[in-house]
């Protein structure tokens, strides 16, 4: 997974949070993330709540753009582009009823103004 990740790609500054799995907490995962200039965040043991803002949103991610559509994605690329995307849908267009029917970015610039 790494290998693919990795392809010519410039990680340089990425935070990558995980749980505390073992393929995370062995040596030369978090040694091949050091080399890359990934920091790597884990949740703390027996506290799930620490990623609970990445699990929540992962797993609307992966309801509305993935799951019934993985055979849309014919490359990694495909599904980066697929990925970057829903992000930019998530943050500019899609409403919230938690945000007053905003999207996240239009709830923060009225928040500041």
């Amino acid at each position: 997974m790494l290998n693919k990740a990795f392809d010519n790609r410039d990680l340089e500054g990425l935070i990558f949070h995980s749980d505390q799995g073992w393929q995370y907490q062995h040596q030369a995962y978090q040694q091949r993330l050091k080399n890359k200039g990934i920091k790597q965040s884990m949740s703390r043991k027996g506290n799930s709540m620490d990623n609970g803002l990445m699990e929540n949103f992962f797993g609307i991610l992966k309801t509305e753009m993935f799951y019934d559509q993985e055979d849309s994605y014919k490359t990694l690329d495909d599904l980066i582009k697929a990925i970057d995307d829903y992000i930019y849908y998530y943050n500019y267009d899609r409403i919230k009823t938690k945000l007053k029917g905003l999207s996240p970015v239009n709830y923060r610039l009225q928040s500041s103004n």
